[in-house]
């Protein structure tokens, strides 16, 4: 049994330091109603594999796959979920380091993408450096992308839970902040609390 467990750490360990997030390119043929299948499909299809595939979200544009798996095996796993969708991008996920403008531009760009997930984490890095008011109207931010995450994956209630939460963040927030507009976000977020019903905006 305690080999049982060393394998599995190391396992684990192994692939840790290779997650990548793969955008296959959706050509309007899947919704996020299919999320859950098309995660179980993949597992399905990569079987075998020394990989772990946690998670599965669907935009307009993309099938966003969370996956960790080691570098050299990343070409198999694409070909392999070709059925499902061409890869249009793989990207590495690692900590990276942004000056604030540049994190805050690229937050932008990836929330009017859809990459919701992406955004969260590139704010987050923001969000780590900064006090007081403009901390909680970062946190904010994130919580809105956090719950859109959630809405990729067809996990409606999460997401108002979380959107909830971001409303609490931005209370005390209004006006431009650097060109974003946080008066339109928290009447869209109320918009959709208030009639059960999410959708993507871009920021």
């Amino acid at each position: 049994r305690d080999l049982v467990k060393e394998y599995r750490r190391q396992r684990q360990m192994c692939i840790r330091d290779s997650r990548y997030m793969l955008h296959l390119t959706n050509n309007s043929k899947f919704t996020r109603k299919n999320a859950k299948t098309i995660l179980r499909d993949s597992r399905d299809l990569s079987y075998g594999m020394n990989l772990i595939l946690r998670d599965c979200r669907v935009s307009k544009k993309f099938i966003e796959l969370d996956t960790s798996i080691p570098e050299n095996r990343l070409d198999d796993l694409i070909q392999k979920l070709s059925s499902i969708g061409e890869l249009d991008h793989a990207k590495h996920v690692i900590e990276e380091i942004f000056e604030k403008e540049d994190a805050i531009s690229q937050g932008i760009s990836y929330f009017n993408d859809e990459r919701f997930w992406e955004c969260h984490e590139v704010l987050e890095g923001v969000w780590k450096t900064i006090e007081g008011d403009e901390k909680s109207l970062v946190n904010g931010l994130i919580l809105v992308a956090a719950g859109l995450v959630h809405y990729q994956k067809d996990e409606d209630d999460v997401c108002i839970s979380i959107f909830k939460r971001a409303l609490e963040k931005l209370k005390n927030s209004e006006g431009q902040y650097h060109n974003i507009d946080v008066d339109r976000i928290k009447k869209l977020v109320i918009e959709m609390i208030n009639n059960k019903e999410i959708f993507s905006f871009v920021i």
